[in-house]
């Protein structure tokens, strides 16, 4: 308990912290079952399945620009992944200088205590998001890599495990992860500043809020939805956004 009435301003705002942006995903979420392409990743999840049937439904024509365009893709999260690795090191390097740095970090705080207890605690914070980064990304790459054998496999010779759809669902997951590892990366801004104190950690969070909901909108305002008409000419586009919109 004395530990607890320690630490008590740090408690409450790492809880803030993470029930703003809860309630921020929450919104979100309500938002996406409105309008599935609300968010820029509902508007990415649709381009890639369109994108994967495109490539299997004409393969002597866009099968090369599949397989350049998955392995940028791959480049790209290994890069990310490498980087992971890199903030990992960095922080472990950090978690042994607690008696070195800890007050002269905090000298800026507020009613905050500078015990080395709690510096490693928020290093261990950053040090499991840091983790987390890494292994999505390191899932994404090994999602990619398995598409990449999938993608020109002609839709008329598929199994139902390499059906468009099939592939597109494994694209999608891959690209998951890449988000997954990208958001890690940026719920790690507040938890750096944590270690300056508890009123840098709050504005921080607020800060990422604000630009996670200019970053996460499709800006799909003003855009020409498809019209009934248009799907009956379009039966084969129809089909893969009802079932993503599933």
């Amino acid at each position: 308990m004395e530990l607890l009435a320690e630490f008590d301003i740090d408690i409450v705002a790492f809880a803030l912290s993470v029930l703003s942006v809860a309630a921020y995903y929450f919104f979100l979420n309500m938002k996406v079952r409105e309008d599935p392409t609300y968010t820029i990743h509902g508007v990415h999840e649709l381009a890639r399945r369109l994108w994967v049937a495109n490539i299997m439904r004409n393969p002597d024509k866009c099968g090369v620009m599949g397989v350049q365009t998955l392995r940028n893709w791959i480049m790209g999260s290994t890069l990310m992944a490498s980087t992971a690795a890199i903030l990992i090191i960095g922080t472990l390097t950090l978690s042994g200088q607690a008696e070195n740095i800890t007050r002269s970090w905090h000298v800026l705080s507020m009613g905050s205590t500078a015990s080395a207890e709690l510096w490693i605690i928020k290093v261990m914070a950053l040090l499991v998001t840091f983790i987390v980064a890494f292994f999505a990304f390191a899932m994404s790459v090994r999602l990619a890599n398995h598409v990449v054998f999938m993608i020109n496999v002609p839709e008329f010779e598929t199994h139902s495990n390499l059906s468009p759809e099939s592939v597109a669902r494994r694209l999608h997951r891959s690209g998951t992860m890449f988000s997954i590892g990208m958001r890690a990366f940026l719920f790690a801004i507040p938890l750096v500043f944590w270690l300056f104190g508890p009123y840098f950690l709050l504005t921080a969070s607020a800060g990422l809020i604000i630009a996670l909901y200019r970053l996460d909108r499709s800006e799909s305002d003003g855009v020409m939805h498809i019209g009934p008409a248009d799907m009956q000419q379009n039966a084969s586009v129809v089909s893969i956004q009802a079932k993503y919109a599933k």
